[in-house]
């Protein structure tokens, strides 16, 4: 341990976003309709990724949402300690940041169970 005194992973409390939400491959930000649909996007140096609302969707995803307690950015474990019940429990997730807190997405299918594996992690969910 380094001695600095970094606030550690606590339990968060969550909310379910209404709607359901799509995954698209982005090659060209300029290609992107900044709509009232669009949740996220996130670039990367091979691209990008954008989350966009579309309740018609098949193989959409639900959205949990960490940030209406936001918390220091400098807090360390926060997004871990969502993550890791969700692994541990073989949920597939899909995530992006903000400054006050973070997205957490799960197959739409199985929210019901990603709020369970969550609750008895010890987090706070609102649906």
């Amino acid at each position: 341990m380094n001695g600095s005194s970094m606030p550690a992973a606590r339990t968060q409390n969550l909310r379910v976003l209404e709607g359901r939400f799509v995954l698209e491959r982005v090659s060209d930000v300029r290609t992107v309709a900044f709509g009232s649909d669009l949740l996220a996007l996130v670039l990367g140096p091979d691209g990008g990724a954008a989350m966009r609302r579309d309740d018609t969707a098949e193989d959409a995803w639900a959205a949990l949402w960490n940030g209406d307690d936001a918390h220091d950015p400098e807090a360390t474990g926060m997004l871990s300690a969502i993550v890791a019940p969700l692994a541990a429990g073989e949920l597939p997730v899909w995530t992006a940041a903000s400054y006050d807190g973070d997205l957490v997405l799960v197959p739409s299918d199985r929210l019901e169970e990603a709020v369970t594996v969550l609750r008895r992690a010890g987090h706070q969910v609102a649906e």
